[in-house]
């Protein structure tokens, strides 16, 4: 970077760090902080903070946030940093009363944590789930904090995302919008922790070391996390081996992870976890948020939205999705790029300043209109625009993207009699997510250059011609494979990519915040959107079935929808693996308990793909018009 490029730098850091002092200042003159319990219906104090605005002139409406991830900085002197160094400081202005609270269980709250608390369609009596827990604060919270004004607003990102929706399903009446932000929604068919019956390793043992140790009293204070032995995610997972070697590791302390390997299918234990069960009736606005690379939670907010759109169509209902990360609206990164990838604009500092904050405004204080906001606020990747539309998915048609000999991809079905094509999985050499050596998992991934990839023997590599037109896709993604394998059990990894002209290049090399502005973006290869399929579950998530060696099978899968042009010049492009590591946990290739299975059950399996006239194996885009 050059001398100019660097004190540019530096003094829009002096200029962020000078207007932060100054928002934090305000926050102390203008705020007061109070540490209260608020006691449940069943007799349990669930530890709250709340931060008031000193002005008594007018009544307030409240923002409550419902977080196991810790209310703290505890004490009535010490602020929460996160209101003044995020646009959360706007809130504050707008004389919000601020409200967050430890869940049942967790740090300064008393009772016993349960993971994805299931909701409970009927109650008795004191009986509570998650929503009887949220009605009970705020039942506290409007009848015990000066000056609100009745009116309260819940939100939250990842796991206070689910909780912000089981407020939703607590019909208190004061709760007059909610936004479930990346929402935990449904671990075992496409959030956090599994996809489509695949463990994401990496996620789960890195989260649960350090989440899942028990608390037998209130803290303050968090777990360790593990200490890894080499910085190197790949090499680790992959010395650990079998997912029984991961128990000692723990010490045989973590509740969630013995539940793991007590329901290795998608039975009532899953089931009763789906917070979508409970979405009818819904009385407060809704706006589901969420990102279109969101490594965690890309499933949630598709389909915590599609979900009440079906169970509560009464309800007014919003979903918005932008170019971004996991929770990436709401922290420090403005959301003009992710990775190597820019996306032309500062979409966070958009969506902050002209949806969420006029979404809250409006229901909480009826204050301006959201008569611009849209059923449905689509960002699309590729031609980097913002779209609306009434409702999600858009009417699209369907056309189905046919695999062909020599690596080729049409929109017309193959004529050869016998074609297919093949490669070797080996669970030994499984292929990384992601180029490099790191031990933290990348966000960047969701965007990465998959060229890496594409060199491998065990990837298939399809793609179209250059495109002479657009093509603009909008909504699920279905793959549809016709497979045999040489063992009786198999992953599917399919990536839908985006293929840039070798002699691409953007304007400017300075981008934005995130790391990259230097890549090499000609020919570079866009994950798009990337998705596992455990072989097992092709037909019944709940009943795994075996394969027959050699026999040609259906394996038929939805990935998570996209939003993504594909622009005039570019390729379309497919990748078809059976690993992605360590994203995701190995498959023995062998139809065993993958969570009692020793390393000695891991087996080397051929894949055959086919595509010809009778065994035809595609991707369904959804295309708009």
């Amino acid at each position: 970077m050059s001398l100019r490029g660097l004190l540019l730098v530096f003094v829009l850091i002096m200029c962020r760090s000078t207007a932060q002092n100054a928002d934090s200042v305000w926050v102390y003159n203008n705020y007061t902080k109070k540490e209260v319990t608020i006691k449940m219906r069943d007799g349990i104090s669930l530890f709250t903070t709340i931060y008031e605005p000193k002005e008594q002139k007018e009544k307030h409406p409240i923002l409550f946030i419902r977080s196991p991830y810790s209310c703290a900085p505890y004490g009535p002197q010490e602020f929460s940093p996160r209101l003044y160094k995020s646009y959360y400081i706007e809130y504050l202005k707008e004389g919000y009363i601020f409200a967050i609270q430890d869940v049942r269980g967790r740090w300064m709250s008393e009772g016993v944590y349960e993971d994805v608390r299931p909701f409970k369609k009927t109650k008795k009596g004191k009986e509570t789930d998650e929503s009887t827990d949220t009605y009970d604060a705020i039942d506290w919270l409007v009848k015990n904090v000066k000056n609100n004004n009745n009116n309260v607003g819940v939100f939250g990102i990842s796991y206070p995302g689910f909780y912000a929706t089981e407020a939703a399903l607590s019909n208190h009446p004061s709760i007059k919008a909610v936004s479930p932000q990346a929402p935990v929604t449904e671990w075992f068919l496409g959030d956090d922790f599994h996809h489509n019956g695949a463990l994401a390793i990496m996620d789960a043992f890195s989260f649960y070391y350090s989440f899942g140790m028990p608390r037998p009293k209130p803290t303050k204070i968090g777990s360790p996390g593990f200490t890894f032995p080499v910085k190197d995610n790949y090499a680790f997972y992959l010395k650990t081996g079998a997912f029984k070697n991961f128990e000692p590791l723990f010490k045989d302390s973590i509740r969630f992870w013995k539940q793991l390997s007590q329901h290795p299918n998608y039975d009532q234990f899953w089931k009763d976890r789906d917070a979508r069960s409970g979405c009818y009736n819904i009385k407060p606005a809704m706006m589901v948020v969420g990102g279109l690379f969101d490594a965690e939670d890309c499933y949630g907010a598709w389909n915590l939205y599609k979900a009440i759109q079906k169970q509560s169509p009464q309800t007014n209902n919003r979903l918005v999705m932008g170019p971004w990360s996991h929770g990436g609206w709401g922290g420090k990164a403005n959301g003009a790029s992710l990775g190597n990838v820019r996306f032309g604009s500062k979409t966070s500092e958009y969506y902050q300043n002209n949806i969420e904050i006029k979404f809250f405004n409006f229901y909480l204080k009826n204050k301006g209109s959201v008569s611009d906001l849209a059923n449905a606020n689509i960002f699309f990747s590729g031609e980097n625009k913002w779209n609306t539309f009434e409702s999600w998915p858009p009417k699209a048609e369907n056309k189905q993207l046919y695999f062909n000999e020599k690596g080729t991809l049409s929109y017309n079905k193959p004529t050869q009699n016998k074609s297919f094509s093949k490669y070797t999985s080996d669970p030994n050499k499984p292929v990384p997510y992601a180029d490099g050596v790191h031990l933290g998992r990348t966000r960047e991934y969701m965007t990465d250059d998959q060229r890496f990839a594409s060199r491998r023997t065990d990837v298939l590599v399809f793609k179209t011609e250059v495109l002479t037109e657009d093509v603009k896709v909008g909504g699920a993604l279905k793959a549809f494979l016709k497979t045999a394998i040489s063992t009786t059990d198999a992953d599917f990894v399919v990536k839908l990519i985006d293929v840039y002209p070798d002699d691409f290049k953007y304007d400017s090399l300075f981008c934005c915040e995130d790391k990259g502005f230097n890549a090499e973006m000609g020919g570079y290869q866009m994950l798009v959107r990337g998705e596992i399929m455990r072989g097992r579950y092709r037909k019944s998530f709940e009943f795994p079935e075996a394969f027959s060696p050699m026999k040609v099978e259906d394996v038929n899968f939805e990935l998570p929808d996209i939003a993504h042009t594909f622009k005039k010049g570019h390729r379309i492009m497919v990748q078809i693996q059976s690993s992605w590591f360590p994203l995701f946990d190995r498959n023995p290739q062998e139809f065993v308990n993958i969570y009692t299975c020793n390393d000695a059950d891991f087996r080397t399996s051929d894949v055959w793909i086919y595509h010809d006239n009778v065994n035809s194996s595609y991707i369904e885009l959804p295309i708009l018009k």
